[in-house]
């Protein structure tokens, strides 16, 4: 059976690819050659500065260099497939590749300084950060605002919006939707700020880090210095130093472990919404021809924060093994990071596919107000921890117990009962009429 989203194994490449279809230009296998190709070019334009060999190379010549990573095609990728057919290696394959594009631009006398003195991580350990901080820039960080300002329009909407809270499932005192809505807000905003701030690392130096080849070759120039330099400006990543011969990957376990934070915030927030959903607190607008259940016409699943949830675990399981695995190699290598790296798209991916499904969940959801005032009007005990609260402001002895002995009974607490048990205290009247203002719906703090 030929590929296709049918046959597709992983449904991020079937059922899913029109929505994780963003995604392929940076993490496919045409993605990771097209940023290998703008490595190696960018690396051969570096070299033409400080290489006496590649003194003479012409200036002009540099954007007909960029054109090749900048017009990388299918067609492009294929070859470079074809090729490794005979390398065995996927690296090398791109070097050829690239030699050939210098011969077909009659620069054949410079062929030879295409991936001169480099190792395969050289390039995969630029490659990849590099593909993943233009990822979160121009898709994730986003997609991701927008559903921080999507959040934060709700929680501005519902800001006077009384709601019961509950503590262990069981009734508590009252909150308002727009504050705990914003509470997510507040939540993702430190997160992300987090994840922005972790650098985006290469390795860059050699086949043991130490710079052997370019050392021997030319031991006159300062090979660290050029590193630095050709890392951050050409690329936008911080090169770390020193290393074995490949990355540490200590930071991409940070910026793993951040995507996971945020994750697991946004499946808690799907969780509660599920649930408010169950409560009858939100309705879901109907789609015409939509099925909710296969057996009972009348059902309205809550399938995108489902779906959400799910995909946010998928993504998660998969960034706690790429934490936890790739600061960990034998000795100076082992290839067990690059098996690994090359999945670093299918968590994002999972993710991706998780914040359109939140989108479009919460665009469904209605404010179902009558809902949210009968639940607060059937539960007048919330306004217990109110009264007893300002009874011991006022010196009254024992107002928890008083309070608790009226409202553990499992008997029905009504406004009735709450002011009948008021009226025989022992204060003041004016103090019994303030208590009487009390109400779930107004004691919902600032």
């Amino acid at each position: 059976m030929p590929l296709n989203s049918l046959s597709a194994i992983s449904p991020l490449d079937g059922r899913y690819y029109s929505t994780a279809k963003p995604l392929a230009p940076y993490f496919s296998e045409f993605g990771l050659m097209h940023y290998r190709v703008r490595v190696e070019i960018e690396y051969f334009i570096a070299l033409t500065y400080v290489l006496p060999e590649l003194a003479h190379f012409p200036k002009s010549a540099e954007q007909q260099l960029r054109s090749i990573y900048e017009t990388f095609h299918e067609a492009d990728a294929l070859s470079i497939k074809e090729i490794e057919k005979t390398t065995n290696h996927d690296v090398k394959a791109v070097e050829y590749f690239l030699k050939k594009k210098l011969e077909e631009l009659k620069f054949s006398a410079y062929v030879e300084f295409i991936h001169f003195g480099l190792t395969s991580q050289d390039i995969n350990n630029t490659a990849i950060p590099l593909s993943l901080r233009e990822f979160l820039e121009r898709e994730y960080f986003p997609e991701i605002q927008k559903l921080i300002s999507t959040l934060t329009a709700l929680s501005i909407d519902w800001k006077d919006v009384a709601m019961l809270a509950r503590t262990h499932g069981q009734p508590a005192s009252p909150t308002r939707l727009g504050k705990e809505i914003y509470v997510f807000v507040e939540r993702l905003n430190r997160q992300v700020e987090l994840l922005k701030a972790i650098p985006h690392c290469a390795k860059f130096g050699g086949a043991t880090g130490n710079f052997n080849a370019h050392h021997i070759a030319y031991p006159e120039i300062n090979w660290n210095h050029f590193a630095n330099t050709f890392v951050s400006n050409q690329l936008g990543l911080v090169r770390s130093q020193p290393t074995t011969q490949i990355e540490h990957y200590d930071n991409l376990a940070a910026q793993c472990d951040a995507l996971k934070r945020i994750n697991t915030i946004l499946i808690d927030f799907s969780r509660d919404v599920w649930q408010y959903i169950s409560l009858n607190y939100f309705k879901q607008k109907i789609k015409e021809g939509e099925v909710g259940s296969s057996a009972m016409p009348h059902k309205v699943n809550p399938i995108d924060f489902e779906n959400a949830e799910g995909n946010l675990g998928l993504a998660n399981a998969l960034f706690e093994h790429l934490a936890s695995k790739l600061p960990i190699s034998r000795l100076q290598r082992d290839l067990t990071d690059s098996t690994v790296l090359r999945n670093i798209g299918v968590p994002l991916a999972h993710t991706y596919i998780a914040l359109k499904s939140l989108e479009k969940g919460i665009q469904k959801l209605e404010l179902n107000q009558a809902a949210l005032h009968a639940d607060l009007d059937d539960n007048w005990a919330v306004v217990a921890e109110a009264i007893q609260t300002v009874l011991r402001k006022e010196g009254f002895a024992n107002p928890y117990e008083a309070l608790k002995s009226l409202t553990r009974k499992n008997e029905k607490i009504t406004q009735k009962s709450i002011h009948q048990f008021i009226d025989q205290l022992d204060i003041k009247s004016a103090l019994k009429e303030r208590l009487k203002q009390i109400t779930p719906f107004n004691y919902t703090g600032i």
